[in-house]
């Protein structure tokens, strides 16, 4: 199964202001969304759109800097497993693509990589980590 747009990922420098905007062209974002690091609605058609603020980027991403001249987008497919996520980044970096951070398991539930395009624009893999089993109950 081949990976499919799920997300596209906007960093915000003023996440208030930001969300002001999109809730100005309509976006239905939610009331106090604003003190949030992460904000994300679904766009009719099941498209997401989020908002990381820049602290949030680089927790994970600790060299990240604003693009200069360029674009604060990124475009996240969801992959059909964790398993998915590494074997795309691999295919495609062996393909010649460059590999920005190579797959890992983030502490929000997803098995996660990062590539840029030719354009330079960060392509996320995703895909969400299996729930952790529950431990046996000790009879009592």
């Amino acid at each position: 199964m081949t990976p499919h747009l799920d997300l596209i990922g906007l960093v915000a420098a003023d996440m208030a202001r930001t969300l002001d905007f999109y809730r100005r062209l309509g976006l239905d974002i939610p009331a106090g969304a604003e003190r949030e690091p992460h904000v994300e609605v679904t766009l009719p058609g099941g498209l997401r759109l989020a908002w990381d603020d820049v602290a949030t980027v680089r927790s994970f991403d600790p060299e990240w800097t604003p693009p200069v001249g360029g674009h604060r987008a990124a475009l996240a497919f969801r992959c059909a497993s964790p398993a998915e996520v590494d074997r795309w980044y691999a295919e495609l970096t062996a393909e010649g693509h460059h590999g920005h951070l190579p797959p890992w398991d983030a502490p929000w539930g997803q098995r996660y990589a990062v590539l840029h395009d030719p354009d330079h624009t960060p392509v996320d893999l995703f895909a969400p980590l299996p729930s952790p089993s529950p431990s046996p109950q000790s009879p009592g």
